[in-house]
C-alpha cells in the first residue's frame, strides 16, 4: 500500500496553468542617440517621461546603435533622456498626437538651427580664451602706467 502511494505521488500531475503567446508588431516611437562624431550613444541610460508627469514611464537602455524604443499611451510631449553616464546628456521633447503617432518634428529643427558644429565650438572656445588673456593684460598695462600710442606721437614718453 505503500509503495502505491508513493508511486502514485510521485506521477508528475497535469497542471492548470496559464500559458504564455508571443505577438511581433511594428510601431511605436524610436529615438536614435548619436554624438556629434556620428558615433552611438551605445548601451546608455534612458528615461522616458509621460507629458505632465514627473514620474518615470520607462527606463532602460540604448542598444549597440544608440537607438531606443517605447509605445506611448496617450497624446502630448512625451520627454526622452539619455545619459551615457559619462557626462554627455541628450534631452528630447517627443511629440504624440491623438493617434499615438509622431507629429512633425518641429523640434529637430529648432534644435539643428541652435546646435554648434564641433568646429564652430573649438574656433568659439579659442576666441573666449583669447577674449579673457587680452582683457586681463590691457588692464594690466592700463595698472602699470604704460605710455599710450598717443604720448609716444608727441615724443611726451622719456627714454
Amino acid at each position: 500500500m505503500m509503495l502505491f502511494l508513493g508511486v502514485i505521488l510521485l506521477l508528475p500531475l497535469p497542471l492548470h496553468a496559464h500559458g504564455v503567446m508571443e505577438t511581433v508588431g511594428s510601431g511605436g516611437m524610436v529615438v536614435t542617440a548619436q554624438y556629434d562624431t556620428g558615433e552611438a550613444m551605445s548601451y546608455a541610460r534612458v528615461n522616458i517621461s509621460a507629458p505632465g508627469s514627473g514620474l518615470t514611464f520607462q527606463s532602460g537602455r540604448t542598444d549597440r546603435n544608440g537607438r531606443f524604443c517605447f509605445f506611448p499611451d496617450g497624446a502630448g510631449d512625451w520627454k526622452v533622456i539619455v545619459d551615457d553616464e559619462m557626462g554627455h546628456r541628450l534631452e528630447v521633447m517627443v511629440p504624440v498626437d491623438e493617434t499615438l503617432t509622431l507629429q512633425a518634428n518641429q523640434q529637430r529643427e529648432v534644435a539643428d538651427e541652435i546646435s554648434l558644429s564641433r568646429y564652430e565650438r573649438a574656433l568659439m572656445g579659442i576666441s573666449i580664451i583669447f577674449g579673457v588673456f587680452g582683457t586681463i593684460l590691457g588692464w594690466k598695462g592700463y595698472k602699470n602706467g604704460k605710455p599710450d600710442v598717443e604720448d609716444m606721437a608727441s615724443g611726451k614718453v622719456k627714454k
